[in-house]
């Protein structure tokens, strides 16, 4: 690939990176192993155009064999799935899993102390209720024949919301490779749906209030705090990390150093008030500007999450900003963040108006493939997306 992008590198000769044509670009997240050539991708050929700074790559969609990239080597026991080659970076439609904390608290019964899901993963029924959630969704995804993304109930197992509930380092190590270890079992049983492609995504959630950050990091100490995290969730079977509901470009940007250090893909997604603004103020555009700017592209694409499409739709850019913001997951509630989280009673809204504001979006924004929900929403909602999406597109 021949660009301007300074995460390109170019591959050496005969390191069977070439690619069609000859040509590859090996980007954070993209880059294939010496010797895993291209006769050994046993699925079709994707062309898939990356616009990031006049870039454009060839991408292989793989199944298998993978082989685990030079850079990854040091993480003994990572089976390389899609690692380096994420199957969603294609134009196909993926989608994700809904709103697990609020459907575990409000439709399953289950107490989640600071809405901190891993700490199911040390209950048998707990474990067994996970389970079920992501085999929900990965059915609704085999389905329509189409891929989907499954969250690890990783997004409070974190340093510092860990302590409030009492897991020390040792523990929270422990949790996010046993919420990882989880979803490979699930991923495991579905091998065989060849047209459903399982992606492992490590979640990762803002330091501070989601709604209200109380204090901003800067960038190195976002990239500290978080590389706790990302490095346990890199030494898994994780094939991206996945930062969700973050406030500010600050965090963001030190998430995505902290993960390219840790040699796994990033992707970020930020929350917006009912302005379509980030909580600081800072506009999308803005904020996909200033973390591309700080970290080079790292991120492999970004998203909006916990906010409803009415809230940031006519927010999201154009252009080459915009193409990079490839995933929603919205709330079900049309709601500010403050009457969600005075609210005694969960707003689950209405799945098929929900399904209708994806499609506008879509139509608006066909770069948007990435789709699943967020606070309120649950399997219900992500089968009326998948339903009003992919209707007559044969993947059913």
């Amino acid at each position: 690939c021949v660009s301007d992008h300074p995460g390109a590198r170019v591959p050496p000769e005969g390191s069977g990176l070439q690619g069609a044509g000859g040509l590859c670009l090996a980007m954070p997240g993209h880059a294939r192993s010496p010797g895993n050539r291209q006769d050994e991708c046993v699925a079709r050929w994707l062309v898939l155009a990356v616009p990031l700074r006049r870039c454009y790559c060839w991408i292989a969609q793989r199944r298998l064999p993978h082989r685990v990239a030079p850079e990854l080597d040091h993480h003994r026991g990572v089976e390389d799935v899609y690692r380096t080659a994420l199957p969603q970076l294609s134009d196909e439609v993926f989608l994700t899993d809904s709103g697990l904390e609020t459907d575990l608290i409000f439709n399953r019964g289950f107490d989640l102390p600071e809405f901190a899901a891993f700490v199911l993963v040390d209950d048998a029924g707990g474990t067994a209720a996970l389970d079920a959630y992501f085999r929900r969704h990965a059915d609704i995804a085999v389905r329509h024949g189409c891929g989907v993304i499954l969250e690890a109930p990783t997004w409070r197992a974190s340093r510092d919301w860990g302590s409030r509930i009492g897991y020390p380092p040792a523990e929270l190590r422990r949790v996010n490779r046993s919420a990882v270890g989880l979803l490979s079992r699930v991923r495991g049983d579905y091998r065989d749906a060849a047209s459903s492609p399982v992606v492992i995504s490590g979640c990762i959630g803002p330091r501070a209030d989601g709604y209200r950050p109380a204090e901003h990091m800067p960038e190195d100490e976002a990239e500290d705090y978080h590389k706790e995290q990302i490095e346990v969730l890199a030494a898994t079977d994780a094939d991206l990390v996945h930062a969700m509901t973050i406030t500010y470009a600050a965090e963001a940007a030190g998430i995505a150093r902290a993960a390219a250090g840790a040699g796994i893909p990033a992707a970020i997604s930020f929350t917006t008030g009912t302005d379509g603004r980030l909580p600081d103020g800072t506009s999308l555009a803005d904020a996909v500007t200033a973390v591309d700017a700080a970290t080079g592209g790292a991120p492999v694409y970004y998203g909006v999450n916990c906010a409803h499409p009415s809230h940031f739709g006519s927010a999201l850019p154009g252009g080459a900003i915009g193409a990079r913001i490839r995933s929603v997951r919205a709330n079900a509630s049309r709601m500010s963040h403050a009457e969600i989280d005075e609210s005694p009673t969960l707003d689950d809204g209405d799945p098929v108006e929900l399904a209708g504001d994806y499609t506008r979006l879509r139509a608006q924004h066909p770069q948007i493939s990435i789709l699943g929900g967020c606070c309120g929403t649950d399997a219900r909602h992500v089968q009326a997306i998948a339903d009003a999406i992919l209707a007559g597109t044969g993947a059913r």
